[in-house]
């Protein structure tokens, strides 16, 4: 198995690094850790996301391999994404970050 260092500028792991560290990727990456969700229930969850964008988002995420895309054969499709085992653990440390940032929240926005 190749090593990887996110660190060096030509590493592929550094495009992934920044899909997840991204806006939207770590907050689609921190709705999908609870269930599959349908793109009408990941839009409501992430505010602010345009269709756009979480489209966009989406595709990244699955073609980085941490969320996976499923269409039952049903008139009207009904699509959900969910995360792939690679994808939970990433979905995991990403909260373990929100989680660490919103505890800072009082100190940090108390100037402190």
């Amino acid at each position: 198995m190749a090593d990887f260092d996110v660190f060096a500028k030509d590493c592929p792991s550094r495009d992934v690094f920044a899909h997840v560290t991204g806006r939207w990727g770590a907050l689609v990456l921190g709705r999908l850790n609870t269930e599959p969700q349908r793109f009408g229930e990941i839009r409501r969850q992430v505010e602010g996301i345009s269709d756009r964008m979480l489209t966009q988002t989406l595709r990244t995420l699955v073609d980085d391999g941490l969320v996976a895309r499923y269409s039952a054969g049903t008139n009207p499709p009904h699509t959900e994404y969910r995360l792939t085992p690679t994808g939970v653990g990433i979905a995991e440390a990403v909260l373990r970050l929100a989680d660490a940032v919103q505890a800072a929240m009082p100190t940090v926005a108390a100037g402190a």
